[in-house]
């Protein structure tokens, strides 16, 4: 298990926000968590996807996957996908974002993963 950041405790703030409770988007993320197989998925789309090698090593699949799942699920553009992903804890936990370890994908990645389903034609296999 990863050693908890301060971005990390700030996020899940558990015992420290007393009279918080869980929003209709964190019950929407939390039941989309156990509805959708995301192995499954990754496996359609991992023969397509780069490899690490030489250059900038990609970002994580299922981390790409989860994105696009939230820009389709919220109606986001890819910068406003970008912007959300910033402000929001709820959809950083569910995409697997740690502010003090790594940024977040840009909207050109976002833009590249979406081109690279659209050119393999791999939405349909994605929800058929």
């Amino acid at each position: 298990m990863k050693q908890q950041t301060l971005s990390m405790a700030a996020d899940q703030a558990e015992g420290f926000e007393l009279h918080r409770r869980p929003t209709r988007r964190d019950v929407f993320l939390a039941t989309m968590e156990g509805l959708v197989p995301w192995s499954a998925l990754c496996a359609v789309i991992a023969p397509f996807y780069p490899k690490p090698g030489r250059g900038r090593p990609p970002v994580g699949l299922e981390r790409m996957l989860r994105m696009y799942f939230v820009q389709q699920w919220f109606n986001l553009a890819d910068a406003a996908c970008e912007d959300a992903l910033l402000d929001s804890t709820a959809l950083r936990r569910f995409v697997g974002i740690d502010l003090g370890r790594e940024r977040v994908p840009d909207a050109t990645t976002l833009l590249k993963f979406r081109r690279l389903l659209e050119q393999n034609e791999l939405g349909a296999e994605l929800f058929h």
